[in-house]
């Protein structure tokens, strides 16, 4: 009896929840409408004066300062769909003047209740798709969420999240930590720790840690859709019409209708068209999960995940190579991308530069014989690996959507929008890796994501600003930036207005276990005059991603080079290495230190 008037009471508050949710909807969508729309129009104007500041400090297009979406579209996209009651001019891209981007009139979404099943219907469940439909849900739409992972040739497939929590950012910097850890173990010995040399790791008990902590995240993903009101749909969606999703699931299909959708399916990675790729190689969606060890590794792609791979395979006991086609880290600035490179083959990770493979066949005893191609010399070689690694770049899925029955608008494999995310169909917009011409990383499509919902359904006006996105590369001795590098600098203002304040450095937990300092490196591309405006910032070095986050908010905030000397620093920090920049590359003066405390 007492446990059925405890479940009677849980039913009870459950129900009071819910009809106090429905009474107070609107007050609190009207309340959080207010309080966003002040909030957006103070940093619209703070964004306007910041563009002002900017402009008459000769930071010409001041837009293109993240190195990795200065190949915006410039495109214009008409707006020819009217069948969503906005009456909206045509729109062009003034992806290169933010000025201009922020005086373009927000679209304003007047929702239509009853006559679609679904206000809003995100197609793609990873990080973006996933902030915006808990966003809009949060300011009174009625959302769904439809998620699908096509399994990779392998058959690795995986739960709601998408590539970030799945296959990416979370079991890549999981795998980097055990690398970093088992390094420290041996460095602990010069610390005077007892350590048995027999140390080693396990491979299949870091895989299964690692998996374990990613269902654990699928389940809390989807009991936080459900608690949020947004109904999860594991199906795979199409378009129909402008207005008409098809949704393929595993007990048949289902037909969606929605006023407003926002596509948010990402990308997947590339495999080459050669002989023995997809049959024999993977690729990172399949990594993390590797149910046996990699051993001898050939990794093909020099961006930042293939060297995060090789790297922390490395670090893990294994034998990885690096196949580079051309340059090393594409987008990024070329000395700091040489310096990591350097840094990784000073651990013993070769490079097999100017290299493409030719093809990929299995031998009798399982392993893989690689041939390929010197690019210059036209001098074929070939080597024998247990796994192959495609690390050649991603493409966007957008074969699956039928896209042309909405009447949206592409760009090879991505989708073109303006500054509000909107596609050349007013009702329909793309947020995240799908879009064209903006940085692939996550917290940009959260953003991205969070903003847009923000605009349709809260009356706020900030959109995303997509300069300025910090990133880090997860390399052994890791790499992050800021803003422009050193050869967009240069083009951008001319050699003759850029100064590179540089300096190399040396960690304190560096000293005992004497390890190299031999790349540990900052960098400040600054104006040469005036207020001496920063441009971008530079740093290779232990835990990079939590040294540049801060210094991230300052640049987006006007840092100068006075502001940034006349910062004390933490001691005995390598952050503080930012604000000990004094010599110039110009002055041709050596930046190695002398010492650590003067």
């Amino acid at each position: 009896m007492s446990s059925f008037t405890l479940w009677n009471s849980r039913c009870s508050i459950t129900l009071l929840r819910q009809h106090a949710m429905l009474f107070t909807s609107v007050t609190s969508t009207s309340s959080n409408g207010l309080s966003y729309t002040k909030f957006s129009s103070t940093n619209y104007q703070q964004q306007q004066n910041f563009v002002t500041m900017r402009q008459a400090a000769g930071d010409k297009g001041s837009a293109k300062r993240n190195s990795q979406s200065r190949n915006a579209h410039r495109s214009s996209v008409d707006s020819t769909h009217s069948d969503t009651n906005v009456n909206s001019p045509p729109f062009n891209h003034p992806h290169c003047d933010r000025q201009a981007m922020y005086q373009q009139p927000v679209r304003k979404v007047k929702t239509l209740r009853g006559n679609y099943d679904y206000d809003l219907v995100v197609i793609g469940g990873g990080s973006g798709g996933l902030s915006c439909a808990k966003e809009a849900v949060a300011h009174g739409a009625r959302v769904a969420c439809l998620d699908y992972v096509k399994p990779t040739p392998i058959g690795t497939k995986w739960g709601v999240g998408g590539t970030c929590v799945n296959v990416g950012c979370i079991p890549k910097k999981l795998m980097h930590q055990a690398s970093l850890l088992g390094e420290a173990v041996h460095e602990a010995a010069a610390y005077g720790w007892n350590v048995d040399d027999k140390i080693k790791p396990d491979w299949n008990k870091l895989v299964s840690s690692v998996q374990n902590h990613i269902k654990s995240v699928n389940w809390v993903t989807r009991v936080d859709l459900r608690d949020k009101k947004v109904e999860y749909i594991n199906g795979l969606g199409s378009f129909v019409d402008p207005h008409t999703l098809s949704a393929k699931l595993k007990t048949g299909e289902r037909t969606i209708t929605a006023q407003t959708f926002v596509i948010a399916v990402g990308g997947r990675p590339r495999y080459p068209n050669i002989p023995g790729a997809v049959e024999y190689g993977i690729t990172s969606d399949d990594l993390f999960s590797l149910e046996r060890e990699p051993g001898k590794t050939l990794v093909v792609g020099a961006g930042y995940i293939g060297l995060e791979c090789a790297g922390f395979l490395k670090g893990l006991g294994y034998e990885p190579t690096v196949m580079v086609r051309s340059i090393v880290l594409r987008g990024f600035d070329q000395q700091m991308a040489n310096l990591v490179a350097s840094s990784m083959e000073e651990r013993g990770i070769p490079f097999l530069r100017k290299t493409v493979p030719l093809s990929v066949e299995k031998q009798s005893d399982g392993r893989l014989l690689v041939k390929y191609e010197n690019v210059e010399t036209g001098e074929v070689d070939s080597d024998v690996y247990d796994t192959v690694l495609w690390a050649i770049g991603r493409k966007g899925l957008v074969d699956d959507l039928n896209l042309d029955n909405a009447g949206v608008m592409t760009h090879k494999d991505k989708i073109q929008v303006d500054s509000e995310e909107t596609t050349n169909v007013p009702h329909i917009y793309a947020v995240g890796d799908i879009i064209h011409g903006k940085p692939e990383l996550t917290p940009v499509a959260v953003l991205a994501g969070r903003l847009l919902a923000r605009r349709l359904y809260a009356g706020a006006t900030l959109r995303m600003d997509y300069a300025d996105v910090a990133t880090t590369v997860f390399t052994p001795l890791e790499y992050a930036c800021v803003g422009l590098s050193e050869e967009d600098a240069v083009k951008e203002h001319g050699a003759d207005e850029i100064e590179v304040f540089h300096g190399y450095y040396k960690p304190t937990e560096f000293f005992i276990p004497q390890k190299s300092v031999r790349y540990c490196y900052v960098k400040a591309v600054a104006q040469r005059s005036g207020d001496q405006l920063v441009y971008g910032l530079h740093y290779l070095g232990p835990v990079a991603g939590e040294v540049i986050q801060g210094f991230a908010a300052a640049l987006k905030s006007g840092l100068t080079i006075p502001t940034l000397m006349n910062t004390v620093g933490i001691h005995p920090t390598t952050a503080e290495e930012f604000t000990r920049l004094s010599i110039t590359k110009r002055s041709g003066l050596d930046p190695t230190p002398a010492s650590c405390c003067s």
